[in-house]
């Protein structure tokens, strides 16, 4: 398979932390950041850069108003879309092999919000956890999503593993 085109979007994240450790986890593996307003802080903010490293500064980020407007100007195929949330009904191991996909968290403290969730309800994935707690961090969530989206992929995506760059000396 060709590589793997991955989209991270946060809907009106709260914490700057986690949307700077999401940026440099998308940049990483070669991500889109997409964040939709409202942002609980300052994309200028020196948390973000910091949280990012200095990193920050390379990540593919975008800012949008809101998830519809991200969806036309892209193109979006509901196949492409992967809502991740507490209730959803496939397990995260279930998402697509596709090459173009677009991971979609909500914020910290609200989840996604319900229209987007009676939008596209065959497309809800949820990270099994105990019952010892509520929810994941999102910084967390986005790179188990990230990551699974990409498993089968990582030889096509060139990035490289310390088992890769052994084989390579």
């Amino acid at each position: 398979m060709e590589s793997a085109q991955r989209n991270v979007v946060l809907v009106h994240p709260q914490i700057h932390w986690n949307t700077g450790n999401i940026g440099r986890t998308c940049l990483a593996v070669g991500a889109a950041l997409h964040l939709i307003k409202p942002l609980g802080f300052s994309l200028e903010s020196s948390q973000v850069k910091r949280a990012g490293l200095d990193y920050w500064h390379n990540v593919d980020v975008a800012l949008w108003e809101n998830f519809e407007t991200l969806v036309r100007a892209r193109n979006i195929d509901e196949s492409q879309i992967c809502l991740f949330t507490k209730n959803g009904g496939l397990p995260h191991w279930e998402i697509p092999q596709a090459k173009r996909l677009f991971l979609v968290f909500g914020s910290e403290t609200g989840g996604l919000p319900e229209q987007i969730l009676e939008k596209y309800p065959k497309r809800t994935f949820y990270i099994p956890m105990s019952g010892a707690v509520r929810s994941l961090n999102l910084s967390t969530a986005a790179a188990i999503g990230l990551y699974e989206s990409l498993r089968g992929l990582v030889k096509g995506r060139g990035i490289s593993t310390p088992q890769s760059q052994e084989a390579q000396k």
